[in-house]
């Protein structure tokens, strides 16, 4: 069995506790106009043409964007940094995309993990959920898809018994206006469980608009700054209203 990953991160701190590898799994259902991976969008390989600079001459290659991996190979590349991993109290996450779209792959994978190391126990220790938009029409406008099964799966997993560690993107003029942060608060207060263990903001940031001209994807993102500061301590500070630990980033 294989899976389609377009991304492999070495020492990841910002994809759970520790030091980590991440795999990128291609392929996602939602279409998020601030989306910083649009390479990780399409569920197939593609080919797209990489254009480098040195002074003043320019070279073009072909680039695969998407490579099959095997269960194998996976362990293949944990055991190389294993000791990073051990000494952190570290371990793998799978991103993307959505990797519950490769769900067959996912599970044999971490299947091999927990074989590989009897301390990973259940498969899972830590779910990375993003909430992007309470409001659906809001949601389907800025994802592409409504979000009632987004939110279904989050109360299951509320109840589910494992750790979860909310993600919420902070888009300028999109979900951080006072009355959805007002009405996201409160459905954290009320569905939280002791599984939730952190609520991560993360800032909008531009790192990814260079990714779109390469993939011939259209910028819906032009002239949107990233939240300042002062604004991201602020809702650092609301978000704490919560009783739940808020940190500013991945």
């Amino acid at each position: 069995m294989q899976g389609l990953i377009f991304s492999v991160k070495k020492y990841s701190i910002h994809d759970g506790p520790g030091i980590r590898v991440t795999f990128f799994m291609k392929g996602c259902p939602l279409n998020c106009m601030w989306c910083h991976n649009p390479e990780g969008i399409s569920p197939f390989q593609q080919t797209v043409m990489r254009t480098n600079r040195i002074g003043e001459r320019e070279f073009s290659n072909n680039e695969e964007v998407g490579k099959f991996y095997t269960v194998g190979n996976i362990l293949e590349i944990l055991d190389k940094e294993k000791v990073f991993i051990d000494q952190s109290k570290g371990g793998v996450t799978f991103s993307g995309g959505e990797p519950m779209l490769q769900t067959e792959f996912l599970l044999e994978a971490l299947k091999a993990c927990t074989e590989k190391d009897r301390s990973i126990i259940p498969f899972t220790d830590l779910f990375l959920f993003d909430i992007k938009h309470l409001d659906e029409s809001r949601h389907l406008e800025s994802t592409g898809v409504s979000n009632c099964g987004i939110l279904d799966n989050f109360r299951l997993l509320m109840k589910s018994g494992k750790d979860i560690m909310i993600r919420i993107p902070v888009i300028p003029g999109i979900n951080d206006d006072p009355e959805h942060l007002e009405r996201l608060r409160h459905f954290i207060t009320t569905t939280k469980t002791g599984s939730l263990k952190k609520i991560n903001l993360l800032p909008f940031h531009k790192i990814g608009a260079s990714k779109y001209k390469r993939f011939n994807i259209p910028y819906r993102m032009e002239g949107v700054e990233p939240p300042g500061k002062e604004k991201m301590q602020m809702m650092k500070e609301f978000f704490m209203e919560t009783g739940i630990k808020v940190k500013i980033g991945g």
